[in-house]
């Protein structure tokens, strides 16, 4: 299966600049799990913004829904 890494980008709400994985779902899951983080796909644009991935801040998220 090939990679669609441009639409990807065009999705990924991630602001933290030199971030290497953009686009690539695969890695940046990957890197957020072996850190006991969330990617940012998973937040709203204004928690993205604080680079608070953890696990606990996705948690407190869900119970406010």
């Amino acid at each position: 299966m090939e990679c669609k890494i441009a639409t990807n980008r065009k999705r990924c709400n991630c602001t933290y600049e030199p971030c290497s994985r953009k686009g690539m779902c695969c890695e940046c899951l990957n890197y957020h799990r072996s850190h006991g983080e969330i990617p940012a796909c998973f937040f709203p644009d204004d928690v993205e913004r604080t680079y608070d991935r953890s696990v606990g801040t996705f948690m407190k998220l869900c119970q406010k829904r």
